[in-house]
């Protein structure tokens, strides 16, 4: 059978064949819309739809039409789509319904207004200037078309056409502006917005971004043909946050009010921050906040008419510390948000959380109530990743809720659905008291043997699923409620016209294990060999990590290509989840707790060790690479570990102090600078470096010379230091490059580079 290349491994169309991407249903749920990118240029992105009663699908928008020629983006569109992870894609790349018969696309810094008719779409040009505008949306009663220009909220309305700006002028002068997202609320909290709409487009919330506060660190962009000295606003750790205030405007009178959201017992201003901003029904607002440690989320309601804080109306119910007008979570360690909260009526709100403590616990699922009561809706040892949504044609009291998660296997993800009122007598039990309680148990919806990700109807009575496996790429479909399949949006099935099908009989998939932690944790692995494996000779391996919080990289899905591609050049390709990474629950997580850098490598040896013990496996040529986290865990994992141990090393855009990184993420974990100096010190890679003279592995460096997330400044310290100590090494850089590297001829440059070092270092003369 074929091999993959190089080049077809990054050509179009792509080998993994067409995913529906940003699926949304249409606000009545007659149609389902989703981007899908060209056959000839996979990062080009259009806009489709299918229609979810005749089952027919077909482009709505051809991207070209409205971009015949591509648009240099501006820098806060650039550092946004960094921020979200899709950099790499063109054309139409973000789009929002308004009403059933109206969607708004952005494309080449202008926006549209697709109006859907009998006769097929109308298209109109709603903006044409020389500005960028981004982050627009439609307003939920379809009135206004909402959008950022020159740092400011700007409105049109769809009705008279008018439009106008509803926020006072940005002030680049004093680093103030406005209804847009601070750096760390992009790149740490998922917030990526900084304006919200009431449910009846009467009034609209936006944000004032102070950054006068934050520290400027001049960042080099450097291009191939220029170079340009940015003075990003970048807040590292234990250095002062920007300053986040959040006002209401009133459509009508133009009457604007400040949401007072910070409290007085939380420290300066510029220790709290603004998380979530929610419309709980038209008249009031519910505001979550964090602390600068991170260990206290709040959960505020507010006023929109005034901006008062609603101290005479139980809204959530605290049974911690008794302030029966604020909910609040609290962790020993840190809190992990999430988008999870869900309005049922005027008297129940959905959320999810995690219990530390004596009571660690998975992520579940919490009702609360005006009254003060506070209950789980989920116990035992699920987790649940996110709320999915609601079905509530039966009345609130026989509401059925959907969530994605796990039970009890880490390796698949799947939608499960459990009654709204599943405990009912239970409210008052103890944490304790409600594990015992007999309540009816979720119910999974999903097939076993994939993994899952979800969009549900707007009545719950529907969703669009995507699923994969190791031996079939994801597929897209239409599902009722019950998980029975009723059309394919996209079946990608494996045969003869699939773009993978003349690679297919030399296809790897990885078998999975596990191993025990030190402290009786379980660790899961994945081992891939090469396709015409041979258990009595021994092979190369390349143990590939990540291993940072938030992130997850053994499952059952569909692999990564690129890890095929290593074992068809003979390499045996293993990765493992070490304690800290994502849905293990927050005990799982909590090891890493002030200690960045140290348990996690402990756990990557001990997997190495593992392999070293494998018949199959020449303990003498094992590499280790990985990328951003990944490529700062390589550099601590080859300098933690014996001599020898690594045959090779690559390690890209790593951090390699976290005193350089932002505040938000690091603080998280490590808490500041100052309250934890030797954590700082042993989790950095420079403290690790004295025990190395005059050799060590063989070490591939690879940055991006524009980063702005991980500054390039963390690779060019160490490199000094090497330098300092005589110790060799090699370097990759990518002028013009953000965190990732983008573009099939790039993507092609790097994986050449890689596979000439790991083949030079661990394959046989």
């Amino acid at each position: 059978a074929p091999s993959l290349t190089l080049d077809r491994l990054y050509a179009s169309p792509g080998l993994s064949g067409p995913s529906p991407r940003a699926v949304k249903y249409s606000p009545d749920g007659a149609r389902v819309t989703f981007l899908k990118g060209r056959d000839e240029d996979g990062s080009r992105l259009d806009l489709w739809q299918f229609d979810v009663a005749t089952g027919a699908q077909s482009m709505l928008v051809d991207s070209t039409l409205l971009e015949p020629e591509e648009v240099e983006l501006s820098e806060e569109e650039t550092a946004l789509r960094e921020r979200q992870r899709i950099a790499g894609q063109r054309g139409i790349v973000s789009y929002d319904w308004g009403t059933a018969d109206t969607i708004l696309v952005p494309i080449g810094g202008d926006l549209w207004l697709v109006t859907l008719v009998d006769d097929g779409p109308e298209i109109r040009q709603l903006t044409e200037t020389d500005a960028f505008e981004y982050d627009a949306k439609v307003s939920p009663g379809g009135r206004y078309v909402s959008f950022i220009r020159d740092e400011a909220v700007w409105a049109i309305d769809l009705e008279t056409g008018e439009e106008q700006r509803l926020t006072p002028e940005a002030e680049p002068e004093n680093a103030i502006r406005y209804g847009v997202a601070e750096f760390v609320a992009q790149e740490e909290m998922s917030r990526y917005t900084g304006y919200w709409w009431s449910p009846d487009d009467r009034c609209l919330a936006y944000t004032r971004v102070d950054e006068s506060t934050v520290d400027i660190i001049p960042r080099y962009d450097i291009a191939a043909g220029e170079t340009t000295v940015v003075e990003q606003r970048y807040p590292r750790a234990g250095r002062p946050n920007a300053v986040v205030d959040l006002f209401v405007r009133d459509m009508e009178t133009g009457e604007v009010v400040e949401v007072a959201w910070r409290r007085d017992d939380w420290g300066p201003v510029t220790d709290q921050y603004l998380a979530r901003v929610n419309w709980w029904n038209a008249s009031s607002i519910i505001v979550q906040s964090v602390n600068r440690e991170q260990t206290q989320l709040r959960y505020q309601q507010f006023e929109a008419e005034s901006g008062a804080f609603v101290d005479n109306l139980v809204l959530f119910g605290d049974v911690y510390q008794n302030q029966m007008s604020v909910a609040s979570e609290y962790q020993e360690t840190w809190i992990n948000l999430s988008d999870d909260l869900t309005v049922i009526d005027e008297n129940i709100i959905l959320t999810t959380r995690e219990k530390s403590g004596p009571f660690v616990s998975p992520r579940f699922i919490r009702m609360i109530g005006k009254g003060g009561w506070d209950m789980r809706l989920i116990t035992g040892e699920w987790t649940v990743n996110s709320i999915e949504g609601v079905d509530k044609s039966g009345g609130v009291r026989n509401s059925r809720v959907f969530f994605t998660g796990h039970d009890g296997n880490p390796l698949e993800r799947h939608l499960f659905t459990v009654p709204l009122n599943r405990c009912e007598g239970a409210n008052g039990l103890s944490d304790e008291e409600l594990d015992t309680f007999e309540c009816i148990q979720p119910t999974r919806i999903t097939p076993l043997g994939s993994s899952w990700s979800i969009t549900m109807a707007p009545d719950g009575k529907s969703f669009v699923g995507t699923s994969s496996s190791p031996d079939q790429p994801p597929q897209t479909g239409l599902y009722s409620a019950d998980g029975s399949l009723i059309a394919w949006i996209e079946e990608n099935a494996l045969d003869e016209d699939h773009p993978y099908f003349p690679y297919l009989d030399a296809h790897t998939t990885p078998e999975y294990g596990t191993l025990d932690a030190e402290d009786g944790q379980t660790l899961y692995y994945s081992i891939q060999t090469p396709p015409d494996f041979d258990p009595a000779k021994r092979y190369p391996v390349l143990v590939n990590v990540y291993g940072g919080p938030g992130v997850q990289t053994v499952d059952r899905d569909w692999e990564r290509l690129t890890d095929v591609f290593y074992t068809q050049q003979g390499y045996i390709v293993f990765r493992l989840d070490n304690r800290g990474t994502a849905n293990r629950g927050k005990a799982f997580e909590d090891v890493i707790y002030r200690q960045m850098g140290i348990p996690e490598v402990r756990d990557q040896l001990l997997g190495v060790g593992w392999l070293k013990t494998q018949p199959f496996v020449d303990s003498g040529r094992i590499a280790i690479q990985g990328w951003s986290y990944g490529g700062y865990m390589t550099l601590m994992t080859m300098l933690q570990a014996e001599p020898g141990t690594f045959a090779a090393a690559v390690s890209g855009a790593p951090v390699t102090d976290w005193a350089l990184y932002d505040t938000f993420y690091t603080e998280r974990y490590m808490d500041t600078p100052e309250d934890n100096p030797e954590g700082y010190e042993r989790g950095s890679v420079f403290y690790h470096l004295d025990r190395w003279e005059g050799e060590m592995s063989p070490l591939l460096l690879i940055h991006g010379m524009a980063d702005d997330n991980v500054t390039f400044d963390n690779t060019t310290r160490l490199m000094a230091a090497l330098q300092e100590r005589e110790l060799p090494f090699e370097l990759m850089t990518y002028p013009g490059q953000r965190h990732g590297i983008r573009g099939e001829a790039l993507q092609k440059h790097l994986m050449k580079t890689r596979m000439a070092f790991l083949d030079r270092h661990l394959k046989d003369d």
